[in-house]
């Protein structure tokens, strides 16, 4: 069973199936499917919109995400999910600090870190943040001419991950099995909801394998637990 929220594993809690979204014309019905199948964390992730029309989007999203409950957390600006009242913010290796992020969005909000490497995966021990991502397992087009980790990284993180982690890159119901069985036990899905017909019965299929995993080997404990 999932930790309560608030739990050992921080704000986070029980939350495994975390969707990374762009911005899309059917983006509030979009998320409402996802959410309805079992998404319980959204990320917005888009590299195109400009500011203000990013900051709309954002404030949609978060309308939507709240009336169920559902962390909003939006990609790499700190400043506009402060704006938007989002969740929280997800960094990258080259974006903002996340002391920064921490300093502007307060000591509740959830701040999240990519790493593709178990350097970056030890240094991210010091920094305040909730979760980080780790991967992607594969190749994906959302990160243009970074190579795949493949399967061992994910044994690492499992090892050693001071914070909880979700696992990024090619997570679908054929290769999640794989992923639960290298110690992840948190996903970040992309294209396998956002280019399905039918987001809400493909979340579910997602979810019901992912909470198959914590019920034979329940949630995977943190290393070291982080300082409060």
């Amino acid at each position: 069973m999932g930790e309560p929220v608030g739990g050992p594993e921080g704000p986070l809690g029980g939350r495994r199936l975390y969707l990374c979204t762009s911005d899309r014309p059917d983006l509030q019905r979009f998320l409402d499917g996802c959410i309805r199948g079992g998404v319980d964390l959204v990320q917005l992730r888009d590299k195109v919109l400009d500011a203000r029309s990013l900051l709309r989007r954002a404030v949609l999203a978060k309308a939507v995400c709240a009336e169920a409950g559902v962390p909003l957390i939006l990609n790499d600006r700190p400043d506009l999910a402060l704006q938007a009242e989002a969740d929280g913010v997800h960094l990258g290796q080259d974006d903002a600090p996340a002391s920064l992020a921490r300093r502007l969005l307060g000591p509740h909000a959830i701040v999240g870190l990519s790493t593709h490497a178990p350097a970056e995966l030890e240094a991210s021990a010091a920094e305040p943040v909730d979760y980080v991502s780790t991967g992607p397992v594969s190749p994906t087009p959302t990160k243009p001419g970074r190579p795949g980790t493949g399967l061992d990284y994910l044994a690492v993180a499992a090892s050693v991950a001071t914070r909880p982690f979700f696992v990024t890159g090619g997570v679908n119901p054929d290769t999640v099995e794989a992923m639960l069985a290298a110690g992840a036990r948190r996903f970040v899905v992309v294209r396998y909801l956002g280019e399905s017909h039918d987001p809400e019965t493909a979340a579910r299929a997602l979810r019901r394998i992912i909470d198959a995993g914590w019920e034979r080997s329940g949630p995977r404990r943190l290393a070291i637990q982080p300082s409060q």
